[in-house]
């Protein structure tokens, strides 16, 4: 016994460390992007557009190296001439169905409403498989650490997912659509891979239904007082003044947008990052609600000055070359003067660049930043020793992306 008593107790297991952080971090300079996006903007426009293949790999480029996390950040490998071979084939299969379409509207001009329906539904099973297979084109050119990113999974089966939830959430006037993003975003995660560590998504809709609950009842507000005025009218008609009071909080909800849809943003962008799992690697972000805010209501502010700025140049310019005086006098000089004409499409020229600027740089760069800034991973370590795996996706997919003006980033 005394013998038994002097051994040492078991053990007792040491609990696990907490998982060690790893933050993200963006560096790109702002001034380098504008010129970038600004040159990209007039080139697109005396190349009709196609020079935008090479403009969406360079803004890949820089936002792709220019946001790390660990201190590495990751390689785009894509090349422009692929995305427009891509965007080549996706139009030998788009004009022909347009055509087709065109053709048969002309024969049956009495079921021409009724032949839109079916030809709508078609494009938007098309947009979504095309959504599928970008998303599968980008991550295969995207690289972290020497190993790449890639997709398997098929597009079609995604495609009739996306439209069962679709018409799902469309009845019941977005409510649903929380868990549509849930379980769209499950079947793309779980046909995602690093290397060979195969990732998944945990986040749920009843989460992001409990967080954005408030603003869906918001931007559905108009919808609702709607159905009430319809409801009063027919029931004893809308008291004195009920109509003013309807129209006044359409405008208030018209200018509740940019905060509404900024929240909404900055809610999705958490939820959506922290479902995020590759292997035992997970994700959180501290994106604050109010975070985007300002970049949409500055997006509003400088479309209001670009609106002004052209006003200006217009009625300046058309006075120094028709001279200034009474309407009837101006109009009159105006008909058939070249100078002009030549006027107007360069101001509207003008107007193409700065929107596509300003776009470009407070939606798509600034938000990129803000986001990413907000990242943490953990378990990183989990990621070292990864095994490269899966093969190079054509770009088809982007093409039908960016035919079917569905393209992303």
């Amino acid at each position: 016994m005394n013998e038994m008593s002097s051994v040492p107790p078991f053990p007792q297991p040491r609990p696990l460390p907490p998982p060690l952080p790893s933050p993200a971090s963006f560096s790109g300079d702002r001034g380098d992007f504008r010129r970038l996006v600004t040159r990209g903007a007039m080139l697109e426009l005396v190349t009709f557009g196609f020079y935008r293949f090479w403009l969406a790999t360079d803004i890949r480029r820089h936002l792709w190296s220019h946001a790390s996390i660990d201190g590495d950040a990751p390689e785009y490998t894509g090349r422009a001439r692929e995305l427009l071979i891509g965007f080549l084939f996706a139009l030998a299969i788009l004009v022909p169905i347009y055509l087709a379409y065109f053709v048969i509207s002309i024969e049956t001009e009495r079921y021409k409403t009724f032949a839109s329906i079916p030809l709508f539904l078609f494009f938007y099973l098309f947009g979504q498989f095309a959504i599928y297979r970008a998303r599968r084109y980008r991550l295969t050119r995207t690289v972290w650490r020497g190993v790449r990113f890639w997709m398997d999974g098929s597009g079609w089966a995604y495609a009739v997912r996306a439209a069962g939830w679709g018409l799902l959430t469309l009845l019941t006037l977005g409510a649903l659509w929380p868990w549509r993003e849930a379980a769209l975003e499950r079947y793309k995660m779980r046909h995602c891979y690093y290397g060979d560590l195969e990732g998944s998504f945990e986040g749920r809709g009843s989460d992001l239904f409990k967080r954005g609950w408030k603003l869906w009842l918001m931007a559905i507000s108009p919808v609702i007082a709607a159905l009430v005025a319809i409801v009063l009218r027919a029931v004893s008609g809308i008291p004195p003044g009920g109509g003013a009071i309807v129209g006044l909080l359409f405008v208030v909800w018209v200018f509740a947008l940019p905060f509404i849809y900024g929240a909404f943003k900055a809610i999705e962008w958490r939820w959506w990052i922290s479902g995020i799992r590759f292997g035992e690697v997970s994700f959180e972000s501290d994106l604050s609600t109010d975070a985007l805010y300002g970049l949409y209501w500055k997006v509003i502010g400088w479309f209001v000055l670009i609106d002004v700025l052209f006003g200006v140049y217009l009625f300046a310019g058309i006075g120094l070359i028709v001279g200034f005086g009474d309407m009837a006098h101006i109009a009159a000089r105006m008909q058939g003067n070249i100078v002009v004409t030549a006027a107007t499409v360069v101001g509207y020229l003008g107007i193409i660049i700065a929107v596509n600027v300003v776009l470009r740089v407070y939606l798509l760069r600034d938000v990129w930043a803000r986001v990413a800034a907000s990242v943490t991973a953990f378990r990183l370590e989990a990621a070292a020793n990864v095994a490269a795996k899966g093969d190079l996706a054509d770009a088809l997919g982007e093409g039908l992306a960016g035919g079917l003006d569905v393209v992303g980033f």
